[in-house]
């Protein structure tokens, strides 16, 4: 790797705007890969940066380091788009997550209408 094409984890840490502890985490966890110089320090591929992204996204919709570590390899990082290795059971668990994420929308849509009325009500509307 040219110098050019690396970054170190605090630099990665700026542009995703991920601590660097938590960027530690998905290196630990197996999410994140990381070259080590001479010195010890981490260095980054300029794709860490989608790559942290999508792991942020997956953790904001309430999977597991577990199933996003499974999930990652079915990503293709520049675009985030599927690869072909996705396998039936991870399918499965991935459609179950969707079914958890689909219940979790119905039941804000539900408490955004309980609170539109509260406010109609207190607007006097």
């Amino acid at each position: 790797m040219a110098a050019g094409d690396v970054m170190r984890i605090g630099e990665l840490a700026r542009r995703t705007a991920v601590s660097e502890r938590s960027l530690r985490y998905y290196e630990e966890q197996g999410l994140l890969a990381a070259r080590r110089t001479g010195g010890g320090h981490r260095e980054f591929t300029e794709s860490a940066v989608d790559r942290v992204i999508h792991i942020q996204k997956l953790f904001a919709a309430g999977l597991s380091s577990r199933t996003i570590a499974d999930v990652l390899p079915c990503m293709r990082d520049c675009d985030g788009g599927p690869a072909a290795v996705a396998t039936p059971s991870l399918v499965e668990t991935l459609l179950g997550e969707r079914a958890r994420i689909d219940a979790r929308i119905a039941q804000l849509a539900s408490s955004r209408e309980v609170l539109d009325e509260v406010i109609e009500a207190a607007s006097g509307a």
